[in-house]
C-alpha cells in the first residue's frame, strides 16, 4: 500500500461524539475529507444539524444522533440507531467532554459527578458497546480518545484549577492504554489524542483571563489552530496506524516539554 492508500478512510464509518461544533467538528471535517461516513452525536439537536448540513455541503456523508453522553442510559439506543443505519462503526473519536473551574478545596460535588459521568462513564460506556458490537467481530477497529495535556500532567494553578476535569481525562488516558492492551488482538487500536489550548467554547473564560501568559510559556508561540488536529486524527484512524497503539499524544506546540 502507498501513502495515500495507508490514510484513505474510504468505506469507513466513523462516529464522533460530540461533533455538532469546536475541536469534534475539525475532525469530523477532516475524517469525511479522507472519505469516511460521518455519524456525530451531541446534545443539541439544532447544532447537530448545522454541522450535518455544514459537512454535506462540503460533500461529506453525515447523520445526527442527538444524545447526552452523560446520561448513560441515553447511550446504548443511539449506539443501536447508528449500527443499524451503518451496519458498523470502523472508527470512534470519543470528543465529548466538560469542564469546571474552581478551587479543589471548594469544588461542588456535584460538578465533580457531572464531570466523571461524561468525561470518563460515558466514554467507556459508548466505547464498550462499539467495541463489543461491531469492532471486535469485524477484528478491526480505530479508537481515539480525546484527552487533553491535562490527561498527562497537572495544570498550573495560576492560570487554572480543574481537579475534576484533569482527574477525569488521566482516567481516559489510563482506559486508553488498558483497552489497548485488551483488545490490540482484535485489530483494534487506541489511542489518546491531548490538545493543549485551543480556542473552543470551553476555553473562552480562560483565554479572557491567561492567553498572554499561556503564549509566552508554549514554545510555538501560540495556540491551536482550527486545523491543528486534523492529520492526526487521519493517521490513528487509518491503517496507517496499524502499529500505534496505547499512546497519549500531546498536541500542544511544546507546552509539555518545560
Amino acid at each position: 500500500m502507498n501513502v495515500k492508500q495507508l490514510l484513505d478512510l474510504g468505506g469507513r464509518v466513523a462516529l464522533v461524539t460530540g461533533g455538532s461544533r469546536g475541536l469534534g467538528l475539525q475532525m469530523a471535517e477532516a475524517l469525511g475529507e479522507m472519505g469516511a461516513r460521518l455519524a456525530l452525536t451531541a446534545r443539541k439537536k439544532d447544532e447537530l444539524d448545522e454541522a450535518v448540513s455544514h459537512l454535506k455541503g462540503l460533500g461529506v456523508e453525515a447523520t445526527a444522533h442527538v444524545c447526552d453522553l452523560g446520561k448513560r442510559e441515553q447511550i446504548p439506543p443511539v449506539a443501536d440507531e447508528i449500527l443499524k443505519r451503518y451496519g458498523k462503526v470502523d472508527i470512534l473519536v470519543n470528543n465529548a467532554g466538560a469542564t469546571w473551574g474552581a478551587p479543589a478545596e471548594d469544588h461542588p460535588l456535584e460538578a465533580w459527578d457531572k464531570l466523571v459521568n461524561l468525561n470518563l462513564t460515558g466514554t467507556f460506556v459508548i466505547t464498550q458497546i462499539v467495541a463489543k458490537k461491531s469492532m471486535i467481530p469485524a477484528k478491526w477497529g480505530r479508537i481515539i480518545n480525546i484527552a487533553s495535556i491535562n490527561g498527562i500532567q497537572a495544570n498550573d494553578p495560576r492560570l487554572v484549577r480543574t481537579a475534576a476535569y484533569v482527574t477525569t481525562k488521566h482516567g481516559v488516558v489510563g482506559l486508553t492504554r488498558q483497552l489497548a492492551a485488551e483488545w490490540g488482538a482484535y485489530g483494534i487500536t487506541v489511542n489518546a489524542i491531548c490538545p493543549g489550548f485551543f480556542p473552543t467554547k470551553m476555553s473562552r473564560a480562560t483565554f479572557e483571563k491567561v492567553l498572554e501568559t499561556i503564549i509566552e510559556a508554549t514554545p510555538t508561540r501560540r495556540v491551536g489552530g482550527d486545523e491543528d488536529l486534523k492529520g492526526l486524527v487521519v493517521l490513528l484512524a487509518s491503517e496507517a496506524s496499524r502499529h500505534i497503539t496505547g499512546q497519549a499524544i500531546a498536541v500542544d506546540g511544546g507546552q509539555t516539554i518545560i
